[in-house]
């Protein structure tokens, strides 16, 4: 096993001691994408098209690690292919502790 490889596995099994979940089903960016997408119209309580989400993931997406957080805490604004708004958040800010 490279160094590399060691290093992986350790962050990973310090995650698992710390409570988070290892999801061995999402192992690329196509599983990560569908993972993503199905918790955010969980939380949000909304179907998104694969157009719309393909969208929404290319304006939340920024190297600005500022407007990254800025997203994270706050409602956002999106507006659907039929015209109508949606207002959103990517994780649960008013009960945090059930965010998954």
């Amino acid at each position: 096993m490279s160094k590399e490889n060691q290093i992986e596995n350790d962050l990973v099994q310090k995650l698992i001691e710390l409570k988070y979940t290892y999801r061995k089903d999402i192992r690329d960016r196509i599983s990560l994408e569908k993972n993503f997408k199905e918790k955010f119209e969980s939380l949000n309580k909304v179907s998104l098209s694969n157009s719309e989400f393909a969208r929404l993931r290319d304006e939340i997406i920024t190297p600005d690690v500022f407007a990254a957080s800025k997203l994270l805490r706050q409602k956002n604004y999106f507006l659907r292919e039929d015209g109508t708004p949606l207002h959103y958040t990517l994780v649960n800010i008013k009960d945090w502790c059930k965010n998954d």
